[in-house]
């Protein structure tokens, strides 16, 4: 099962050979899809050869390889996990019973708008970068981008193929719409807000690859839990390709780091920017900004929507299967710090209230731990500084302390105290303005930008002065 056909039109571990009616439906929605490839995807080496993997099979081990192609003849496909027998539904009211083949009705309408919203980010994040490639910092970072945006695109098919095949003609116009919803546009815009914004310099990107892909990790993640069978064997395989992304934002992060404390270290006054990096003052500002607006994306601490969503089994908790005994979750408490008269108060919330939260706790260790990386580097260069995630409170817009202010520490403070201090928290436009001047293109093989150091090593044991982009067409 495990083995892709690249012998198909539409590459596919499926048997999409097998249900005609579902074929046909999906070679209509191609050539639309290659059309917004073509109009608002990667926009700078479209049509070079790239240095990109390819997945051949979903096993856990050597399921991609790598080889020079143009983007447009990408193979996009439809992949998913292999099944894994007696499975069974992991958390939730039904939690221990066979998981579904099928859509239930009565959760139809749920677990379309979930695939939908899921489905939206991912053309939302290639339109949002189609033109990064032209201010790249190196050929090596180049090919990185290209090689998530092409998976972003395949993560957009298994969500489409999900749509036809088990939501008819409901799924089918949820499909075509998603091609017609545009990053930023007026009328027309992603579901999400964090996708409409600009990601026009390559600090931003890694920030996004690194905070707001990590967002996309925990929510397939709790989507791989899903008793609805064949949502989960997708999300299972997207998160395959999903780590990729990560190290992308993580290492690129690290590298800008790296670069700073080397540059701070040279300058007689310690000052980066004198020597054209990024200094790590800004980049804790950055860190801070990324941080939490992404915290923002998992939505409310107490949500019945999530409770709901839990119960009946669309969506579960991170590694529900395996980190939890108690399944039902419908009895106990979680501790949830809560405005009352003006002042933090921790307060009991039944647990099943509070999945967002648990996700979003989840999503703030796994992050401490990247920052402890970034910190050894810190230590390697011979830097005091070190940088520091803020408090889960700290610049929320939703949720329950959005509207009122704390300090990066979490400490409650007035509006005018958060603004007195908000140029040394948070990114200002002079910041945006500095690193944007930095964004000129480095094309020569194994030649990096002069704000970030090179990379341990290369992609798919390749050397670093490898053309990973062949510029030359």
């Amino acid at each position: 099962m495990s083995h892709v056909d690249y012998s198909e039109r539409i590459p596919n571990n499926v048997n999409l050979a097998g249900d005609r009616r579902l074929l046909k439906a999906l070679e209509s929605w191609q050539p639309a899809f290659l059309d917004w490839w073509g109009g608002v995807g990667p926009q700078v080496f479209a049509k070079n050869d790239v240095y990109l993997r390819t997945a051949v099979s979903t096993d856990a081990g050597g399921w991609a390889q790598f080889g020079f192609v143009k983007m447009p003849e990408y193979r996009w496909g439809i992949f998913l996990a292999d099944p894994e027998p007696g499975r069974v539904i992991p958390g939730g009211d039904d939690a221990g019973k066979p998981v579904w083949q099928e859509v239930p009705g009565e959760h139809r309408n749920a677990l379309k708008r979930i695939i939908v919203v899921q489905a939206d980010t991912e053309p939302a994040s290639v339109e949002q970068q189609r033109q990064l490639a032209a201010t790249a910092p190196s050929l090596y970072d180049c090919r990185n981008l290209f090689q998530v945006n092409v998976e972003e695109a395949r993560h957009l098919w298994a969500m489409v193929y999900l749509l036809h095949a088990h939501f008819g003609r409901d799924g089918r116009d949820e499909a075509d719409a998603l091609l017609e919803r545009r990053s930023g546009d007026a009328d027309k815009p992603r579901i999400l807000d964090a996708f409409n914004q600009p990601c026009d310099d390559w600090l931003t990107f890694f920030c996004f690859t690194c905070f707001t892909d990590r967002d996309g990790k925990y929510q397939l993640g709790s989507l791989a839990e899903s008793a609805f069978d064949p949502l989960s064997r997708s999300c299972r395989f997207m998160l395959t390709e999903e780590a990729h992304h990560l190290f992308v934002g993580e290492t690129g992060m690290e590298r800008i780091i790296r670069r700073a404390a080397q540059l701070a270290k040279e300058d007689k006054n310690g000052d980066a920017r004198a020597l054209g990096g990024i200094d790590l003052p800004t980049i804790q500002r950055y860190v801070n900004y990324w941080f939490a607006y992404c915290l923002d994306l998992f939505g409310a601490e107490l949500s019945t929507n999530a409770a709901d969503w839990f119960g009946a089994g669309l969506k579960a908790r991170w590694r529900e299967a395996l980190d939890y005994t108690d399944h039902h979750a419908n009895v106990g408490t979680r501790t949830l710090a809560q405005l009352v008269n003006g002042a933090l108060t921790d307060t009991e919330v039944p647990l099943r209230a509070a999945m967002n939260e648990t996700l979003r706790q989840d999503y703030a260790k796994d992050l401490e731990r990247v920052v402890s990386v970034w910190n050894r580097a810190l230590e390697e260069e011979g830097s005091e500084v070190r940088l520091r995630l803020p408090n889960t409170r700290f610049f929320r817009r939703q949720g329950i302390y959005a509207g009122a202010h704390f300090n990066p520490e979490g400490a409650l403070i007035s509006a005018e105290a958060f603004e007195a201090m908000r140029a040394d928290w948070l990114p200002t436009d002079a910041d945006r303005a500095y690193v944007s001047s930095l964004m000129k293109p480095v094309y020569g093989p194994g030649q990096m930008a002069q704000w970030i150091a090179a990379p341990r090593r290369g992609i798919n044991r390749q050397p670093l002065d490898f053309a990973y982009v062949r510029t030359d067409g």
